[in-house]
Protein backbone atom coordinates (compact mmCIF):
# COMPACT_ATOMS: atom_id res chain seq x y z
CA UNK A 1 0.00 0.00 0.00
CA UNK A 2 1.11 3.40 -0.98
CA UNK A 3 2.13 5.80 1.90
CA UNK A 4 0.06 8.81 2.69
CA UNK A 5 2.92 10.99 0.95
CA UNK A 6 2.96 9.08 -1.75
CA UNK A 7 -0.80 9.52 -2.42
CA UNK A 8 -0.47 12.65 -1.90
CA UNK A 9 1.85 13.33 -4.65
CA UNK A 10 -0.78 11.15 -7.41
CA UNK A 11 -3.26 13.15 -6.09
CA UNK A 12 -1.16 16.43 -7.03
CA UNK A 13 0.04 15.12 -10.11
CA UNK A 14 -3.70 13.94 -11.52
CA UNK A 15 -5.57 17.80 -10.79
CA UNK A 16 -2.37 19.22 -12.48
CA UNK A 17 -2.91 17.00 -15.54
CA UNK A 18 -6.35 17.25 -15.49
CA UNK A 19 -4.93 21.45 -15.34
CA UNK A 20 -3.07 21.15 -17.86
CA UNK A 21 -5.66 19.32 -20.12
CA UNK A 22 -8.53 22.31 -19.55
CA UNK A 23 -5.90 25.14 -20.27
CA UNK A 24 -4.57 23.50 -23.64
CA UNK A 25 -8.13 22.73 -24.70
CA UNK A 26 -9.50 26.50 -23.87
CA UNK A 27 -5.91 27.28 -25.70
CA UNK A 28 -7.23 25.97 -29.00
CA UNK A 29 -10.51 27.22 -29.39
CA UNK A 30 -9.27 30.58 -28.06
CA UNK A 31 -6.40 30.32 -31.21
CA UNK A 32 -8.76 28.53 -33.77
CA UNK A 33 -11.35 31.91 -32.91
CA UNK A 34 -8.02 34.10 -33.35
CA UNK A 35 -6.95 32.40 -36.57
CA UNK A 36 -11.10 33.21 -38.18
CA UNK A 37 -10.46 36.96 -37.46
CA UNK A 38 -6.72 37.23 -38.75
CA UNK A 39 -4.87 34.75 -40.75
CA UNK A 40 -8.00 32.38 -42.12
CA UNK A 41 -9.13 31.97 -45.69
CA UNK A 42 -8.61 34.90 -47.89
CA UNK A 43 -12.25 35.96 -49.00
CA UNK A 44 -14.20 33.52 -51.28
CA UNK A 45 -14.37 35.15 -54.90
CA UNK A 46 -16.28 31.88 -56.62
CA UNK A 47 -19.69 30.74 -57.23
CA UNK A 48 -18.67 26.71 -55.68
CA UNK A 49 -16.55 28.58 -53.06
CA UNK A 50 -19.63 29.54 -50.76
CA UNK A 51 -20.37 25.72 -51.00
CA UNK A 52 -16.81 24.75 -49.98
CA UNK A 53 -16.52 27.30 -47.29
CA UNK A 54 -19.79 25.92 -46.07
CA UNK A 55 -18.56 22.46 -46.36
CA UNK A 56 -15.33 23.19 -44.48
CA UNK A 57 -16.98 25.00 -41.48
CA UNK A 58 -19.84 22.46 -40.87
CA UNK A 59 -17.13 19.89 -40.45
CA UNK A 60 -15.10 22.07 -38.31
CA UNK A 61 -17.69 22.35 -36.06
CA UNK A 62 -18.65 18.39 -35.46
CA UNK A 63 -15.24 17.71 -35.06
CA UNK A 64 -14.19 20.87 -33.17
CA UNK A 65 -17.27 20.18 -31.00
CA UNK A 66 -16.46 16.46 -30.29
CA UNK A 67 -12.66 17.15 -29.63
CA UNK A 68 -13.50 19.65 -27.11
CA UNK A 69 -16.26 17.55 -25.34
CA UNK A 70 -13.64 14.12 -25.09
CA UNK A 71 -11.23 16.59 -23.94
CA UNK A 72 -13.28 17.60 -20.91
CA UNK A 73 -14.53 14.88 -19.92
CA UNK A 74 -11.04 13.12 -20.23
CA UNK A 75 -9.75 16.52 -17.50
CA UNK A 76 -12.63 15.73 -15.41
CA UNK A 77 -12.09 12.21 -15.06
CA UNK A 78 -8.35 13.04 -14.38
CA UNK A 79 -9.18 15.63 -12.18
CA UNK A 80 -11.85 13.46 -10.01
CA UNK A 81 -9.82 10.61 -10.11
CA UNK A 82 -6.89 12.89 -7.66
CA UNK A 83 -9.40 14.21 -5.53
CA UNK A 84 -11.49 10.38 -4.55
CA UNK A 85 -7.69 9.58 -4.27
CA UNK A 86 -8.90 5.54 -3.52
CA UNK A 87 -11.80 5.59 -5.89
CA UNK A 88 -11.17 2.45 -8.70
CA UNK A 89 -12.06 2.73 -12.43
CA UNK A 90 -15.18 1.37 -13.10
CA UNK A 91 -15.15 -1.38 -15.47
CA UNK A 92 -17.59 -2.81 -17.96
CA UNK A 93 -16.85 -6.61 -19.81
CA UNK A 94 -20.11 -6.27 -22.55
CA UNK A 95 -22.46 -3.65 -22.35
CA UNK A 96 -24.34 -4.02 -25.79
CA UNK A 97 -26.90 -0.82 -25.81
CA UNK A 98 -23.52 1.20 -24.73
CA UNK A 99 -21.17 0.07 -27.55
CA UNK A 100 -24.72 0.54 -29.95
CA UNK A 101 -25.22 4.37 -29.18
CA UNK A 102 -21.34 5.15 -29.59
CA UNK A 103 -21.24 3.12 -32.77
CA UNK A 104 -24.38 4.21 -34.32
CA UNK A 105 -24.18 8.06 -33.16
CA UNK A 106 -20.99 8.65 -35.20
CA UNK A 107 -22.08 6.42 -37.82
CA UNK A 108 -24.53 8.33 -38.93
CA UNK A 109 -22.57 11.48 -38.38
CA UNK A 110 -20.06 10.34 -40.74
CA UNK A 111 -22.60 9.35 -43.35
CA UNK A 112 -24.47 13.20 -43.05
CA UNK A 113 -20.81 14.63 -43.75
CA UNK A 114 -20.14 12.17 -46.46
CA UNK A 115 -23.42 12.72 -48.05
CA UNK A 116 -23.51 16.88 -48.11
CA UNK A 117 -19.58 16.69 -48.88
CA UNK A 118 -20.49 14.54 -51.80
CA UNK A 119 -23.22 17.18 -52.73
CA UNK A 120 -20.88 19.73 -52.70
CA UNK A 121 -18.43 17.37 -54.64
CA UNK A 122 -20.92 17.01 -57.57
CA UNK A 123 -21.53 20.93 -58.06
CA UNK A 124 -17.90 21.86 -58.44
CA UNK A 125 -17.16 19.15 -60.68
CA UNK A 126 -20.44 19.48 -62.54
CA UNK A 127 -19.65 20.49 -66.36
CA UNK A 128 -19.43 24.18 -67.53
CA UNK A 129 -22.13 25.66 -69.07
CA UNK A 130 -21.58 25.66 -73.11
CA UNK A 131 -21.11 29.68 -73.04
CA UNK A 132 -17.82 29.38 -70.39
CA UNK A 133 -15.04 31.18 -70.46
CA UNK A 134 -12.48 28.33 -72.03
CA UNK A 135 -8.24 29.31 -71.37
CA UNK A 136 -5.73 26.62 -71.91
CA UNK A 137 -3.12 27.06 -68.41
CA UNK A 138 0.29 25.30 -68.92
CA UNK A 139 2.84 25.09 -65.88
CA UNK A 140 6.51 24.83 -66.70
CA UNK A 141 9.59 25.13 -64.48
CA UNK A 142 8.90 27.54 -63.20
CA UNK A 143 6.42 29.74 -64.48
CA UNK A 144 2.79 30.16 -65.80
CA UNK A 145 1.66 30.23 -69.53
CA UNK A 146 -2.01 30.76 -70.28
CA UNK A 147 -3.48 30.22 -74.45
CA UNK A 148 -6.66 31.67 -75.54
CA UNK A 149 -8.41 30.88 -78.67
CA UNK A 150 -8.97 33.53 -81.45
CA UNK A 151 -11.76 34.40 -83.71
CA UNK A 152 -12.45 31.04 -84.69
CA UNK A 153 -12.93 30.19 -80.82
CA UNK A 154 -10.46 27.10 -81.87
CA UNK A 155 -7.47 26.20 -79.53
CA UNK A 156 -4.61 24.94 -82.67
CA UNK A 157 -2.72 21.93 -82.33
CA UNK A 158 0.64 22.11 -79.89
CA UNK A 159 3.40 20.27 -80.87
CA UNK A 160 5.81 19.61 -77.80
CA UNK A 161 8.92 19.54 -80.48
CA UNK A 162 8.62 22.67 -81.59
CA UNK A 163 8.50 24.73 -77.70
CA UNK A 164 10.93 27.28 -77.84
CA UNK A 165 12.16 30.94 -76.81
CA UNK A 166 10.12 31.92 -79.83
CA UNK A 167 7.37 29.63 -79.68
CA UNK A 168 6.74 28.81 -75.89
CA UNK A 169 3.61 27.49 -76.24
CA UNK A 170 4.58 25.04 -78.94
CA UNK A 171 2.06 26.11 -81.81
CA UNK A 172 2.23 24.00 -84.67
CA UNK A 173 1.87 26.71 -87.67
CA UNK A 174 0.79 24.04 -90.25
CA UNK A 175 -2.70 23.71 -88.11
CA UNK A 176 -4.75 26.63 -89.34
CA UNK A 177 -6.09 26.70 -86.20
CA UNK A 178 -3.52 27.51 -84.45
CA UNK A 179 -2.54 30.76 -86.47
CA UNK A 180 -4.67 32.94 -84.05
CA UNK A 181 -4.00 31.80 -80.63
CA UNK A 182 -2.83 34.11 -78.29
CA UNK A 183 -0.54 33.36 -75.25
CA UNK A 184 0.09 35.46 -72.25
CA UNK A 185 1.80 35.07 -68.90
CA UNK A 186 -1.22 36.77 -67.22
CA UNK A 187 -4.61 34.95 -66.99
CA UNK A 188 -7.82 36.98 -67.44
CA UNK A 189 -11.24 36.23 -66.57
CA UNK A 190 -14.26 37.26 -66.56
CA UNK A 191 -16.44 38.44 -63.36
CA UNK A 192 -19.68 36.03 -63.40
CA UNK A 193 -19.24 34.20 -65.94
CA UNK A 194 -18.30 30.54 -65.77
CA UNK A 195 -14.84 29.52 -67.13
CA UNK A 196 -13.39 26.05 -67.79
CA UNK A 197 -9.33 25.80 -67.87
CA UNK A 198 -8.16 23.17 -69.76
CA UNK A 199 -4.70 22.31 -67.52
CA UNK A 200 -1.30 21.29 -68.90
CA UNK A 201 2.43 20.37 -67.56
CA UNK A 202 5.43 20.56 -69.59
CA UNK A 203 7.93 19.12 -67.64
CA UNK A 204 7.04 17.65 -63.96
CA UNK A 205 3.86 17.37 -61.85
CA UNK A 206 2.25 21.13 -61.01
CA UNK A 207 -0.78 22.15 -59.06
CA UNK A 208 -3.43 25.32 -59.98
CA UNK A 209 -4.03 26.80 -56.75
CA UNK A 210 -6.19 30.30 -56.47
CA UNK A 211 -6.96 30.41 -52.85
CA UNK A 212 -9.79 32.81 -53.58
CA UNK A 213 -11.44 30.31 -55.38
CA UNK A 214 -11.38 27.67 -53.39
CA UNK A 215 -9.46 26.01 -56.61
CA UNK A 216 -6.69 23.28 -56.96
CA UNK A 217 -5.78 20.96 -59.45
CA UNK A 218 -2.87 19.08 -60.35
CA UNK A 219 -1.68 19.25 -64.00
CA UNK A 220 -0.32 16.54 -65.00
CA UNK A 221 2.70 16.21 -68.11
CA UNK A 222 0.91 14.32 -71.40
CA UNK A 223 -2.78 14.94 -69.71
CA UNK A 224 -4.82 18.06 -70.10
CA UNK A 225 -7.16 18.03 -66.96
CA UNK A 226 -10.43 20.51 -67.27
CA UNK A 227 -11.65 22.41 -63.93
CA UNK A 228 -14.37 24.89 -64.15
CA UNK A 229 -15.78 27.33 -61.80
CA UNK A 230 -17.31 30.85 -61.70
CA UNK A 231 -15.41 33.90 -60.61
CA UNK A 232 -17.68 36.69 -58.51
CA UNK A 233 -15.50 39.09 -57.45
CA UNK A 234 -13.28 41.36 -60.13
CA UNK A 235 -9.61 41.63 -58.73
CA UNK A 236 -6.34 40.63 -59.00
CA UNK A 237 -5.52 36.88 -57.37
CA UNK A 238 -2.10 34.92 -56.92
CA UNK A 239 -2.04 31.78 -58.50
CA UNK A 240 0.61 29.61 -56.64
CA UNK A 241 1.82 26.35 -57.75
CA UNK A 242 0.61 23.43 -54.84
CA UNK A 243 3.13 20.94 -55.85
CA UNK A 244 6.79 20.71 -54.97
CA UNK A 245 8.01 21.14 -58.52
CA UNK A 246 11.90 21.72 -58.31
CA UNK A 247 14.26 23.95 -56.91
CA UNK A 248 12.76 26.92 -58.01
CA UNK A 249 9.19 25.87 -56.89
CA UNK A 250 8.76 29.12 -54.45
CA UNK A 251 8.76 31.56 -57.12
CA UNK A 252 6.18 29.88 -59.68
CA UNK A 253 3.22 31.97 -59.01
CA UNK A 254 1.56 33.94 -61.51
CA UNK A 255 -1.62 36.48 -61.42
CA UNK A 256 -4.98 36.37 -62.57
CA UNK A 257 -7.38 38.84 -62.77
CA UNK A 258 -10.96 38.79 -62.58
CA UNK A 259 -12.71 41.94 -64.93
CA UNK A 260 -16.05 43.01 -66.35
CA UNK A 261 -16.80 41.69 -70.00
CA UNK A 262 -16.06 44.65 -71.56
CA UNK A 263 -12.72 45.21 -70.20
CA UNK A 264 -11.98 41.39 -70.68
CA UNK A 265 -12.94 42.28 -74.55
CA UNK A 266 -11.03 45.42 -75.01
CA UNK A 267 -7.87 42.85 -73.45
CA UNK A 268 -8.10 40.70 -75.62
CA UNK A 269 -8.55 42.80 -78.86
CA UNK A 270 -5.34 44.41 -77.62
CA UNK A 271 -3.57 40.90 -78.08
CA UNK A 272 -1.33 39.55 -81.09
CA UNK A 273 -1.61 35.61 -81.68
CA UNK A 274 1.79 34.22 -80.91
CA UNK A 275 2.70 33.25 -84.05
CA UNK A 276 2.25 36.30 -85.70
CA UNK A 277 4.00 38.08 -83.30
CA UNK A 278 7.20 36.36 -83.76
Amino acid sequence: MAEPSERSGDRRTGMLVGIVIFVLTAAGVITTLLARDRWWLPPVASLHGLDTDRMFYTTLVITGALFVLVHVLLGLFVWRSSVSGEERAYFLQDHRPLELTYTIIPAIGLAVMVTLSGIVWTRIHRPAPADALVVEVRGEQFAWMARYPGPDGAFGRIDPKRIGRDNPMGLDPADQAAADDITVREIHLVVNRPVRVRLRARDVLHSFFVAAFRVKQDAVPGMTVEISFTPTREGDYELACAELCGVGHYIMRGKVKVESQQAFDAWLAQQKPALKSQ
